[in-house]
């Protein structure tokens, strides 16, 4: 009789070489000329992958080789007569080249700047990306040469950090460590191109953005569709249910929502239903859940922070003072939500009266929603101006 432990082995055994044995056969399918690949198209990345041998090439953006082309890194050269340099650039003027001359890159105030530019096709694996935390940095991505972004999101709402805040996050699809070290696994394909800016519409000019993007140029598979990203805020009082998604057409898998959610009265916030409406659904939803703490997979309100491979709410909210600021995430990486034409997502902004009774709030909520597509993207709504993107704060008091 074997033991758990030996099982467990024996199993995994069968799985590698299985693995192997479909790596095998997709290299033996595989036209060489679609490019290098990884196992069955390059998605298929983890622990378990390691040990399988590819054709994929490696390749990485950061300010110290802006083209993630081989071999061009680290060529900067110091120059001390730059007039606007970015944070550090004069520490290496007495070492030369190939020593730190360009880690940072620097946007001025009301700058566009290119982090990504390159053809495909590939998958960008991870970015790591240190900038001030603030929503007046907004974060683009355009695939394949489109006009409009199919990601337009502030850019630290994008890695879960909500209001401007610094908060731990340990999840498997985003990291966000200190001092505010912001990281993100989503995969993303791309086939033909792929082009990330980063714009600064901030009155400051920001002297060091810290960032680094990983992909591999490899084939994509014909069944991988593209990742977006899109940023909502309301005051509940003007929208409830707040609407956290709407407008998409297609087919496609829901895979995260992140909530930065101001809680504006005393009492518990947390009893609203989210609704996913998809494929024709029109006054009743397909999906309905039970309550906010349920679909953010809490019990009993949110008694302490939390950061999970999947759920968190991350800032130290309490319900008992005004204003409280939750920070909460819920990725769907297990169960992502299929759809076939169409999605909306909603979430009711509900909490406890003193009857006992359910009562409608006042709350100011901001999301991010993730999902899969193929393109073209039905058009987003306009991005709030900075005014309207920045921190609820009270007028009242300091915060």
């Amino acid at each position: 009789m074997c033991s758990r432990n030996s099982t467990s082995v024996h199993l995994g055994i069968i799985v590698l070489i299985a693995a192997l044995a479909a790596g095998c056969a997709n290299d033996r399918r595989e036209d060489p000329a679609a490019g290098p690949s990884l196992g069955a198209g390059g998605l298929e990345i983890g622990i378990g992958t390691l040990p399988l041998l590819t054709d994929a090439r490696t390749r990485s953006i950061s300010a110290e080789n802006p083209t993630g082309e081989k071999g061009k890194g680290g060529m900067a050269i110091p120059n001390p007569s730059e007039p606007k340099p970015a944070a550090s650039a004069r520490a290496a003027d007495d070492l030369g080249q190939g020593w730190k001359v360009r880690p940072f890159l620097r946007v001025d105030a009301g700058q566009t700047v290119t982090l990504m530019d390159v053809d495909g096709p590939g998958i960008i694996q991870h970015i790591w990306m240190v900038e001030g935390l603030s929503r007046a940095h907004v974060l683009r991505f355009y695939w394949d040469r489109e006009a409009t972004p199919s990601i337009e999101v502030p850019a630290p709402d994008f890695f879960a950090v909500g209001h401007e805040r610094f908060a731990r996050v340990s999840s498997l699809a985003v990291v966000v460590n200190p001092r505010n070290a912001m990281n993100c696994y989503w995969p993303m394909p791309f086939r033909n191109h792929a082009r990330i800016t980063f714009t600064n519409e901030a009155d400051e000019d920001l002297t060091l953005l810290a960032f680094q993007i990983d992909y591999a140029e490899t084939r994509v598979p014909a069944n991988a569709a593209y990742l977006h990203a899109q940023w909502r805020r309301a005051d509940a009082s003007q929208e409830n249910p707040y609407v956290i998604l709407d407008g998409v057409r297609g087919k496609g898998r829901y895979v995260g929502t992140f909530l930065a959610w101001a809680q504006l009265s005393k009492g518990w916030f947390g009893e609203g239903e989210i609704k996913f409406y998809m494929d024709g659904d029109t006054q009743f939803p397909t999906i309905c859940g039970t309550g906010t703490e349920d679909y953010f997979c809490g019990s009993y309100g949110f008694p302490e922070s939390f950061s999970t491979a999947y759920t968190g709410t991350t800032l130290p909210g309490n319900d008992a003072e005004v204003p409280s600021y939750w920070s909460l995430y819920r990725w769907h990486i297990l169960d992502p939500i299929c759809y076939e034409k169409d999605l909306r997502v909603t979430i009711q902004v509900l909490g406890w009266g003193p009857d006992g009774k359910y009562k409608l709030l006042s709350d100011d909520v901001a999301s991010v929603a993730y999902w899969y597509q193929a393109e073209p993207h039905a058009p987003f709504p306009t991005l709030p101006a900075l005014e309207k993107r920045r921190p609820w704060k009270n007028p009242d008091r300091a915060t």
